[in-house]
């Protein structure tokens, strides 16, 4: 399978290398892949170790945005600028374990045959974040499934396999990436959850706080809610051609 890995990353020099390597351990002579990692305005040492890592790898390709632009900007100019179809997605903190992706895109390829296209979406029963980190997300996932029904455990899980098509088609906005599964319904995709590994942070810090998540969610939220009333998205039914003109 051909893959393009979009990782975006903000401040993460101290992650990224070993991510990315890996990435090339768990899809080497396995898939024809590349490796595009979207730097949103780092003010550490991120870019300069992005140029050594694209020395080292030639899969791998860097973009830099002129300042921090947020995680879904930077998932939007990694799927736009992938030249595959198919898109795995990973957050750049590594807490995804790469050598999930595989289960993934087993999942993705025996789902295809369908006639809607398929998003699979990791799912981190057993997360390690502290208590009150895992209890707001619990809360968020618990009241964002039943007011959108996407029927998503844990929606903000960075590890996903998806069209790049069906991605480029989905309304774009900041903090779009948590909500990618109902958009990916509401665009008639079919979304599948599986359970996937969850690792501690080794370095730095996370850069988003619960106040912020809070606030920006419940207006995103609500903005979601009035897509899914107005989406567009008609079923044909089969043509008799004996009566097509």
């Amino acid at each position: 399978m051909q893959l393009s890995v979009v990782i975006p990353v903000h401040n993460e020099a101290q992650n990224i290398a070993a991510l990315c390597r890996e990435i090339c351990a768990a899809l080497e002579k396995r898939h024809v892949y590349e490796i595009i990692v979207v730097d949103d305005g780092s003010s550490d040492q991120t870019p300069a170790v992005l140029g050594r890592l694209e020395r080292e790898f030639g899969v791998m390709r860097t973009l830099r945005h002129r300042k921090r632009y947020g995680q879904s900007s930077a998932l939007c100019s990694g799927i736009r600028h992938a030249s595959y179809g198919v898109v795995v997605t990973l957050d750049g903190d590594g807490q995804n374990d790469p050598r999930d992706i595989e289960h993934l895109l087993e999942v993705f390829h025996a789902t295809r045959p369908n006639s809607a296209p398929v998003v699979v979406t990791g799912f981190r029963r057993h997360r390690h974040d502290n208590a009150w980190r895992r209890f707001s997300s619990k809360v968020a996932n618990a009241v964002r499934s039943r007011l959108l029904k996407d029927r998503t455990p844990d929606t903000g899980c960075g590890l996903k396999v998806l069209p790049r098509d069906l991605f480029l088609t989905l309304p774009r906005f900041d903090h779009m990436h948590r909500f990618l599964p109902a958009l990916a319904k509401q665009a008639g995709a079919m979304v599948v959850s599986v359970e996937v590994s969850h690792r501690p942070r080794r370095h730095g810090r996370s850069h988003y706080g619960t106040l912020d998540r809070l606030g920006t969610g419940l207006a995103d939220l609500a903005g979601v809610m009035w897509l899914a009333r107005r989406t567009m998205n008609p079923q044909l039914e089969r043509m008799d051609r004996r009566h097509e003109p």
